[in-house]
């Protein structure tokens, strides 16, 4: 039975929340605080209590969160300043050949994005395809659309990028399945919007790169290539192996119960983690000739984008904890398995909405990972959980327009019109949600 009380409570809130960060451009965090402090307010909860709340959801969410991006940020700048980015970008379009290079970008894209910001890869990542189009003298966005897909769809779908991480916390989903459905959802998606979109678009619009004022840099200054992909997966490989020993599959292995247990462990998030910065830190830093202290610097630089997307993420627990505390999940629960909306649908939905009216990525996943969470009753095992973290990140990268600071960076960057970029840059963006989610409700009925 609804609680109308309570759903004007929840809707004021999202409200709040949405015109707070719109109209009257506030933060984000101090504007999910705000908008989580009107709920309980509205939802009759003791003021006290309502502090308490407050409490709980932030110190309960970055226990974890905290510590994997920052560590994920200090991996990635280590990994940037060293030059991996670059040599691995280089190596994989040597080997593809100028016919195949536009599917070499996607899986650079795909790769880089895992331990490097979006827009940090990007930057490191366009002159690379400026070079590729002065060569070739076809369309910019022959180039930059694969790479920006493959890009886009790591940034939300594969931890330990900050989005997919902080979801996976609020919804307590298993890191390890989500590192497997984003790659099973992610690479026919990134095929999808990146070369095939990619040849299309670059067919109806030509873009040709800004002239050179700086030479390349040498082959000879970049790490190899082995070494950068050897880094960048063991962190990932320790946290999926520690999920499939671990698991009802991993039981029927005969694995002993020592070797399982010191899994639980190493392929924790935080020991996989700690592992590549330290491999990442001595190979890439010191082993090369770089200084202790410049080391120090690099790493130190990084927790600033990390630290407000830490705080950010902390006011998305407490928005889910209150919408908890009020019983406002428990009631919309209810609400959804009486209409036979599904879950999946619904975390989209409310993702997308987020993401369409606010502009940012992170804050629409967390915010649809928070409204999403109490409503876990209708969902069985890790599995589900995890195709509903995938889901949420869909539905969070949909039509990137003016008020997403990606929107202008691509625009600026590949020097397009206004209009170029919503019929290029924003059109990949929705197809990429819309092709993420169709694909993550297929595998719902398999798994």
């Amino acid at each position: 039975m609804i609680d109308y009380n309570l759903l004007l409570a929840v809707f004021a809130g999202i409200v709040v929340l949405l015109a707070l960060i719109l109209r009257f451009k506030v933060q984000a965090f101090i504007a999910l605080l705000i908008a989580s402090i009107l709920v309980g307010i509205l939802a009759g909860m003791p003021p006290l209590e309502i502090i308490s709340t407050m409490k709980d959801g932030m110190g309960n969410t970055l226990g974890f969160v905290a510590l994997v991006v920052g560590l994920g940020a200090m991996f990635g700048a280590i990994l940037e300043h060293s030059g991996g980015a670059g040599a691995l970008a280089r190596y994989l379009i040597g080997k593809a050949g100028e016919k195949r290079t536009s599917w070499a970008l996607t899986a650079t894209g795909f790769l880089v994005a895992i331990p490097v910001f979006f827009d940090v890869a990007f930057i490191i990542l366009v002159p690379l395809i400026y070079s590729l189009q002065r060569t070739t003298k076809k369309s910019l966005l022959l180039y930059g659309i694969p790479l920006l897909a493959g890009l886009a769809i790591t940034h939300t779908f594969i931890p330990p990028t900050p989005g997919p991480v902080a979801v996976a916390d609020i919804l307590k989903a298993d890191l390890g399945w989500v590192i497997l459905f984003g790659f099973i959802v992610g690479l026919p998606t990134a095929i999808v919007c990146g070369p095939i979109f990619g040849k299309y678009i670059a067919s109806k619009i030509h873009l040709d790169a800004p002239e050179a004022d700086l030479p390349p840099a040498e082959e000879t200054q970049l790490p190899s290539v082995g070494m950068i992909v050897t880094i960048i997966g063991i962190p990932i490989v320790l946290i999926v192996l520690n999920t499939l020993i671990n698991s009802p599959l991993g039981e029927s292995w005969g694995i002993p119960e020592g070797v399982s247990n010191w899994m639980q462990m190493i392929g924790h998030p935080f020991f996989a983690l700690i592992l590549a910065n330290l491999i990442a830190w001595y190979f890439l830093g010191l082993k090369r000739g770089m200084a202790s202290s410049t080391l120090q610097k690099i790493t130190t630089k990084s927790m600033e984008p990390a630290g407000i997307i830490i705080l950010l993420t902390g006011a998305g627990g407490v928005f889910k904890e209150m919408l908890i505390n009020t019983g406002a999940g428990e009631m919309l629960a209810n609400y959804f398995a009486e209409q036979g909306l599904p879950l999946l649908l619904f975390a989209f939905i409310v993702a997308a909405l987020v993401r369409i009216l606010q502009g940012s990525a992170t804050v629409a996943m967390i915010t649809a990972a928070g409204v999403t969470a109490p409503i876990l009753s209708q969902v069985d095992g890790e599995m589900d959980k995890a195709l509903l973290v995938i889901a949420i990140a869909a539905g969070s990268t949909i039509l990137s327009h003016v008020n997403d600071s990606g929107f202008w960076l691509v625009s600026k960057y590949l020097g397009m019109t206004e209009q170029q970029t919503f019929k290029s840059f924003t059109t990949m963006t929705v197809i990429l949600a819309l092709v993420g989610f169709t694909l993550v409700s297929i595998l719902s009925l398999l798994v």
